[in-house]
């Protein structure tokens, strides 16, 4: 808008008033580029006597463990320094940890692709410093290089996600000046929440003064969402799960895309997600689970058949139907012939029960209410004996059904903006994430930056959700400031801790109220007092039984 107003002078053709205007744009992007990351470095910097490093030294454990593997599983030292040697300790180390484990007690939480990353770090480490300690202070630096990639393409995400959204809109912003077109409208919405969301606190907190690796999934939710928003259901699919291999919470919001189509009655667009997501998660895991030549030989004859009937017969979607025959026959013969599913027990289900808490640290949700009125994550809600079965809905299952009935909402509240055309449609893609840290239990205080950072498309719907989304960043700064500062607890940082321990029962009942007003507008509810009215036009109807007036 600015750079409109500046290059609208009727001297300049149109020809100069446009370069003028993306010279501007690209000045600008350069600006905010390099102010966040001289940001993000001093962050870095300055909280270096507050970082958090267990999960540095955990990240840098379990990369260890992965070469400790390789030299175990490898004839000689050469061998276990080669990069084959380095993946045939990685493939094992998820059936060492369950040997080993006591009272499947594992330890190790990370799925296939996060472990992958780890190990690939602590080997380039280990090789240009053998004798580099965890603690030292540019150990972390190439993860977050990682993280400043995986924010910036973030931001680049929100940008396409928000442009498209307001430019196929027929509602958003009716007030802005009428010299600006929807194209120009939705570029500047798009910038404008893709800056919001580079300069987003709390992912700069958790990313470069933590640090932790949270950021790593957003590229993959935010593309998926474009994907669906383009009818891409094979690739929104591929990039899901794709993402949960890296951090498995992804899969808590999976579902969302699952349910559009299938409130569409787009029972193509569902089957295409799920082909997607399955072909990729065989295609990761094919080395657990075809482990004998035997596996692979039936795999290769699977593929084989499959191939030549998709060609054969000219079904539609055959690409689609390929991978997901494909897919599944990989699990079905990984399950017949011995295949490992301890990368899934482990990376997964074992995070499930790592911590059996309503909540973890310092969390402003509706669970650490529950848990200040003295409710447990096991406590009993209903029981029932159906013979010699006994049924029992714990509070733990109730909020995670409290938490589905909400994203089926969601995902119902998408396709009503989608049909209506209204920009709402971005307040549902973000509503998931936000939903699930105030719902679910077992959450850590983290995990309210994936909200506030999505939640930065509210700037091209409304004023009022944009500032809900300022309330929400400020709450997940709050959170992660607490912990690091717990951790710590240093003489001159004592006072802040009180205070912030002291407004989470008030701070959690502003997210929760924060959150709800997002849900309402996700789901699409809309109440006719609330609404303006529309001026009525004195315009006669078509066929009238009154008098034709008198002529002049």
């Amino acid at each position: 808008m600015i750079s409109q107003t500046l290059f609208r002078h009727p001297a300049l053709s149109p020809r100069v008033r446009k370069v003028g205007s993306w010279i501007f744009a690209g000045v600008f992007v350069l600006a905010l580029f390099l102010g966040g990351d001289q940001l993000r470095r001093s962050i870095g910097e300055n909280t270096r006597h507050v970082r958090y490093q267990h999960d540095i030294v955990n990240a840098f454990y379990w990369g260890n463990e992965t070469l400790k593997e390789a030299r175990r599983l490898s004839p000689d030292e050469a061998t276990a320094n080669s990069w084959p040697g380095f993946f045939h300790g990685y493939l094992g180390l998820y059936d060492r940890v369950k040997d080993e484990a006591y009272e499947d007690d594992y330890g190790l939480d990370y799925p296939p692709l996060r472990l992958l990353s780890m190990a690939i770090w602590t080997k380039e480490v280990r090789d240009g410093f053998p004798l580099v300690d965890s603690e030292h202070p540019k150990l972390v630096n190439p993860l977050l290089k990682i993280n400043l990639v995986c924010e910036l393409v973030s931001a680049a995400a929100i940008f396409f996600l928000v442009r498209l959204c307001v430019r196929r809109s027929s509602r958003a912003h009716s007030s802005w000046p009428s010299r600006l077109s929807r194209e120009q409208r939705a570029s500047i919405c798009g910038l404008a929440a893709a800056s919001v969301a580079w300069l987003e606190p709390s992912m700069i907190l958790d990313a470069h003064g933590w640090p932790q690796w949270d950021v790593w999934i957003l590229p993959f939710y935010l593309f998926a969402a474009l994907a669906a928003l383009k009818n891409r259901w094979v690739w929104c699919g591929c990039l899901l799960a794709t993402g949960a291999m890296l951090k498995g919470q992804l899969l808590f919001v999976a579902p969302f895309f699952l349910l559009w189509p299938l409130w569409q009655k787009r029972w193509a667009g569902a089957l295409c997600m799920l082909a997607g997501f399955t072909a990729t998660w065989a295609v990761i895991v094919s080395p657990w689970l075809l482990r004998t030549h035997v596996a692979w030989l039936a795999f290769a004859a699977t593929v084989g058949v499959s191939l030549l009937l998709v060609l054969r017969y000219k079904l539609p979607h055959r690409g689609v139907w390929f991978a997901g025959i494909v897919g599944c026959a990989a699990f079905a013969i990984g399950a017949f012939t011995g295949g490992s599913f301890t990368w899934f027990e482990i990376g997964f289900l074992y995070g499930t029960k790592h911590y059996p808490y309503l909540f973890i640290s310092s969390c402003y949700n509706l669970p650490s209410l529950l848990a200040d009125a003295g409710w447990s994550l096991q406590d009993s809600l209903l029981s029932a004996d159906l013979g010699s079965v006994h049924l029992q809905l714990t509070l733990q299952w109730a909020l995670r059904l409290f938490y589905l009935g909400a994203v089926v909402l969601c995902a119902r509240g998408a396709v009503q903006h989608l049909r209506a055309r209204d920009p709402r449609v971005l307040i549902a893609i973000a509503a998931p994430w936000l939903l699930m840290f105030a719902l679910l239990g077992q959450m850590h205080e983290r995990y309210l930056v994936w909200g506030a950072v999505v939640s930065a498309v509210a700037l091209g719907v409304t004023i009022r959700l944009s500032i809900i989304h300022f309330i929400i960043s400020a709450a997940s700064t709050a959170m992660i400031v607490h912990v690091m500062l717990i951790d710590k607890k240093l003489d001159a940082t004592l006072r802040a801790i009180d205070v912030l321990e002291g407004v989470r029962p008030y701070a959690s009942g502003l997210v929760l109220a924060c959150i709800a007003v997002y849900f309402w507008h996700a789901i699409g509810v809309r109440i006719a007092a609330l609404q303006r009215s529309v001026p009525k036009t004195a315009t006669r109807p078509a066929l009238s039984l009154e008098p034709e007036p008198e002529e002049a």
